[in-house]
């Protein structure tokens, strides 16, 4: 059984009712307020998922007829007991797809479009800055410098493992872009977060 929980890591100015992330120390860093369903298999993890999805924000630019204006954030958090042991560990996995950078040439973005483009781009530029204050093993990491980072602090500090994909475009036009992906992808490969704890708890 697991727990899931969606969370637009939001690249939108805040609003009123936006969600608040938070950090407890017995919690750890979470969404003040977010929805979370229990889950037993998978098709209920997929259903949930769906439903996230269709509630993610898009909008028509000159690139895209469906551009994300939002990264999108999906955890499954599990627990495993071993009744022998009395132990109990506990782990979370993170789905993360990450809003594309945009330059507004290009995408013709004006308005609430080009206010969330800055904001798309501000929060990847975030996240490229914890990952050069990694790769430098800097005292500080900035991870509060935007909600995404924050996030994902703890998959990020050294507590996890982070797998990365890049998605590249294969048109000539989009040859800037697809290098400064790669670019960015190389930055990513040089950190070394060590090694993975185990989250175990003993059972009363």
């Amino acid at each position: 059984a697991g727990v899931f929980s969606s969370a637009d890591a939001s690249s939108s100015p805040p609003r009123a009712d936006a969600l608040t992330i938070r950090e407890d120390p017995a919690r750890g860093v979470y969404v003040d307020g977010l929805s979370e369903w229990v889950v037993r298999e998978p098709a209920e993890v997929h259903a949930l998922m769906a439903r996230a999805a269709r509630a993610r924000a898009t909008g028509a630019t000159r690139m895209n007829d469906f551009s994300s204006r939002s990264h999108a954030v999906f955890t499954l958090h599990l627990t495993g007991t071993n009744a022998e042991r009395r132990a109990r560990l506990k782990g979370a996995l993170h789905l993360v797809d990450l809003a594309g950078s945009e330059r507004l040439d290009r995408s013709g973005a004006v308005g609430q479009r080009a206010k969330e483009a800055a904001h798309i781009n501000k929060s990847l530029s975030a996240l490229a800055g914890v990952f050069a204050s990694l790769n430098r093993k800097q005292a500080h990491v900035p991870y509060r410098d935007s909600k995404l980072t924050f996030l994902l602090q703890p998959a990020l500090s050294g507590d996890g493992k982070t797998l990365l994909f890049v998605n590249l475009s294969p048109t000539t036009a989009s040859a800037n872009e697809s290098l400064c992906s790669l670019r960015f992808a190389k930055q990513v490969n040089q950190v070394e977060l060590g090694k993975a704890k185990k989250n175990v708890e003993m059972m009363d």
